[in-house]
């Protein structure tokens, strides 16, 4: 629920923690509305569509490397490189949907991830079968902050000055 200015309000109608927006989702994860099924059907769609694409852009490579007569060797080191670096990107794009990644291995990992974005968009498409892909993180986050907010203003509520004197 919300004020008229836009600012996210608590029951208590003070106002609390705003959750955070989800890439494509913004902060229609919370109540599921304003288009919300319709967004997870879009990426859902969207992310298989390219991964399929670029499944077919990866054949015409392979068919490249056929054609160019390089040797079994090489073309077996590519087909390898492309699965392995697919599967570890599905498996760190996955996890990243339940705990937040650490920046330093994020940064050490960028090139295997652009090397296995096959994996990333498959990750996206099974994840969106669910939920807005980090929609079960943002909501733990978002609910441990409304419990915090709540203890710290149920905590504060009224004034000290009031209060007798023992």
């Amino acid at each position: 629920m919300s004020d008229d200015t836009g600012t996210q309000m608590t029951p208590a109608g003070s106002t609390g923690p705003r959750p955070e927006p989800i890439r494509l989702f913004g902060t229609t994860w919370v109540d599921h509305g304003h288009g919300y099924a319709a967004r997870r059907i879009a990426v859902a769609v969207g992310s298989l569509a390219v991964a399929v694409a670029s499944c077919l852009v990866l054949r015409l490579a392979y068919q490249g490397l056929q054609i160019a007569a390089i040797g079994d060797f090489v073309t077996v080191l590519m087909v390898a490189m492309f699965a392995i670096c697919s599967a570890l990107a599905f498996r760190h794009t996955w996890d990243g949907f339940t705990r937040r990644p650490d920046p330093d291995r994020q940064a050490s990992l960028r090139g295997l991830l652009t090397v296995g974005f096959v994996g990333s968009l498959l990750a996206y498409f099974f994840r969106s079968l669910t939920e807005a892909p980090g929609e079960k993180l943002h909501r733990e986050e978002f609910e441990e902050a409304r419990e915090q907010y709540e203890k710290r203003t149920t905590r504060r509520s009224g004034n000290p000055r009031n209060r007798r004197r023992a």
